[in-house]
């Protein structure tokens, strides 16, 4: 895994080798190994390089035979050997062992389809001498990041966005409508980011720049079928038996490196079971690492022991506790370059630094699971409430509402009048295609609360479920309730978070590459023609995983009730580690400076907090959002020049 920049210009001048070499410095986290630049007349292109596979031969930007072609790439072709072996038997001469050169063969042979062949995670550039065509592209699930913007007339791309503003002309100003739309669904949607023009090229989509134009377009997409009914017993053993084939292989291709590779090992279904199948194809101990917590709320060591004991991996462990979340915050805006609303990235921070200190580059993660085998509680809320809305004066139906996030003591706490409240099942017809997701999304709106006047003003009384709503599948409408809610967290919330704050951004800062066989393209396309008594049975979540995962993990995890990975939110940021810059940024003269946030209410929170009055989500959320904002401006808008990591009042 890598960083990249480049620049195309429009006049047809060489670009500065200065200008992409700062670019690439200031992301070079990415890839500590070796950098290199390359610059000719329309185009540079900048590569730093965390070295994986051909770890002699394998430098970047990499030309082909004739140099008419120039790449530069981040990420791993996992079926890289199967589809060199087919070149080469149409006569593709290779100079290198990479994965880098057979992308560059594969576009001679097939050209902007080339990106349908690949078994992977990517974001590269492919400079087209001979037609003068830059051609850029991002892996169907968004596990790699790529972003872009315009100097002028000048196209400026990126790994990260600050590989952008240290290029000339590029300006740093935050966007209202991208922060409005992380303070409703905790990631922005692309093309939109945080910063006012600059763009993220989505996820399974391609852009071609020639001749003046610029064209961006899908080439894979999510698509779900009509549920096929029962499923006898038969059907579902074939239904495992080929869901546990594709994992298998799946894992096997991602074990593909010239360096060591680990595991995380959190001890739930999923990491636990990838690790499993890990120990199939090596004879040597796995790694396996974890990160656990002084609180008990949210540790989860004694299921990773057992995980360990039964696996007899060589296992690490970093404990986390609630002052290093507060400590580390600052450091992990920087990287996710966006605001935050929980602090789940910080521990992973942790985590990274753990693996790389350990000496790997590279880890088996099982991220991507729960979307798509229907393993999260949204899933299980959105049945519940379609099943109560059947009969919507039912007095038992909505007791089946005490079953979900059960983890939530807040939840769990409340009275039966309040779930109903709550879970809701009244939505404005309009919104209804988001039938799913309204009462997440409503409740992490109550956040613009905070938001200044002038805030509010600029954003006006705009649609913020406009721009899913315009993007939304032509089948979506005919897709079954569920598979549209999974489609939704698939889309959006997992490559606009789950991937980026907590995976890609935090991984990357210490050079860590994950790898993720739930997302190998080939079980996500098997996963969403599963029949739903088979993701979900009843309230029973990834039912098929489950049977799946019989006798490879320890029976206590694979029947474990569902624990999604949560870290310690809004007091981590009272504690001392915290409390000096946190002090400073919430300030009624910092927050009135900066313009975002409404003082009054700031100062009404951060009381609440140090009375030890706040409770729940919302409380936690405005917190860390406001918090992560507010260093996301410091940073990004007023100290760029000295990197911003550390805070500096």
């Amino acid at each position: 895994m890598c960083g990249i920049a480049g620049v195309m210009t429009a006049d047809g001048e060489v670009p500065s080798p200065a200008a992409l070499n700062g670019m690439i410095r200031m992301i070079r986290h990415r890839g500590p190994d070796e950098s290199g630049v390359h610059v000719e007349p329309c185009v540079g292109l900048a590569h730093a390089r965390l070295s994986i596979i051909d770890l002699a031969g394998g430098s970047q930007p990499m030309r082909n035979e004739d140099s008419s072609l120039w790449i530069t790439f981040n990420g791993e072709i996992f079926n890289y050997l199967e589809l060199r072996e087919d070149l080469i038997k149409k006569g593709h001469a290779f100079a290198t062992n990479s994965d880098t050169e057979v992308i560059l063969h594969l576009y001679e042979e097939k050209g902007e389809d080339c990106v349908t062949y690949l078994n992977g995670q990517w974001a590269f550039a492919i400079w087209d001498r001979n037609r003068r065509r830059l051609f850029l592209s991002r892996d169907r699930l968004g596990i790699r990041p790529l972003f872009y913007t315009w100097a002028g007339k000048n196209l400026v791309f990126g790994s990260e966005m600050k590989a952008l503003f240290v290029y000339p002309e590029v300006r740093r100003e935050l966007d209202l409508n991208g922060l409005d739309e992380i303070f409703t669904y905790w990631c922005t949607i692309p093309p939109r980011t945080v910063f006012r023009g600059v763009f993220e090229l989505p996820p399974g989509n391609s852009m071609v720049v020639e001749a003046g134009r610029v064209t961006v377009r899908p080439y894979w997409d999510l698509e779900y079928q009509d549920d096929c009914g029962a499923v006898d017993a038969a059907k579902e053993s074939d239904y495992a038996d080929r869901l546990l084939d594709l994992l298998i292989d799946a894992t096997r291709i991602r074990l593909r490196a010239d360096v060591p590779v680990g595991a995380y090992l959190s001890g739930g279904l999923d990491s636990t079971l990838t690790t499993a199948l890990i120990k199939k194809f090596t004879d040597t101990r796995l790694r396996s690492f974890s990160v656990s917590f002084d609180d008990a709320e949210f540790d989860e060591s004694p299921y990773q022991r057992e995980a360990v004991r039964f696996l007899d991996t060589d296992h690490r462990e970093v404990r986390c506790t609630s002052a290093q979340i507060g400590a580390l915050l600052p450091e992990v805006v920087w990287h996710t370059e966006k605001p935050i609303l929980r602090t789940a990235p910080a521990p992973l921070y942790l985590l990274s630094k753990l693996v790389r200190d350990s000496g790997y580059k590279v880890v088996i993660t099982g991220e991507g699971s729960d979307e798509i085998l229907g393993g999260y509680d949204i899933f299980k809320e959105a049945k519940i409430r379609r099943f109560w809305r059947a009969q919507p004066n039912s007095h038992m139906r909505p007791l089946l509402l005490r079953r979900l996030y059960p983890y939530l003591d807040n939840i769990q706490s409340q009275p039966d009048a309040y779930r109903k409240a709550f879970f809701h099942v009244q939505v404005d017809p309009a919104l209804e295609a988001f039938f799913s997701h309204i009462p997440r999304w409503q409740l992490t709106a109550r956040l613009k609360g905070f938001f200044s006047d002038s805030v509010r003003a600029e954003l006006g009384a705009d649609n913020c479920y406009a721009a899913i709503a315009a993007a939304l599948p032509r089948s979506y409408s005919s897709w079954q309730s569920f598979c549209q809610a999974q489609y939704l967290e698939t889309k959006y919330l997992l490559p606009g978070y789950i991937l980026s704050s907590q995976g890609d951004r935090v991984a990357m800062a210490h050079a860590v590459e994950g790898r993720f066989p739930f997302l190998d393209y080939r079980v996500v396309e098997f996963a969403s023609k599963l029949p739903l008594s088979l993701k979900m049975k009843v309230l029973d979540e990834k039912y098929l995983l489950r049977r799946c995962a019989r006798n490879l993990i320890p029976t206590s995890v694979q029947t474990r009730r569902k624990q999604p990975y949560r870290a310690p939110e809004g007091a981590s940021l009272l504690d001392a580690a915290a409390g000096e810059y946190v002090a400073e940024l919430l300030s009624p003269t910092r927050i009135r400076r900066d313009g975002i946030f409404d003082p009054q209410p700031v100062e009404k929170l951060l009381n609440k907090f140090r009375r030890g009055a706040a409770i729940g989500i919302k409380d936690n959320m405005s917190l860390v959002g406001i918090v992560s904002t507010q260093l996301l401006v410091h940073q990004y808008i007023h100290h760029f020049d000295c990197k911003g990591i550390a805070y500096a009042a």
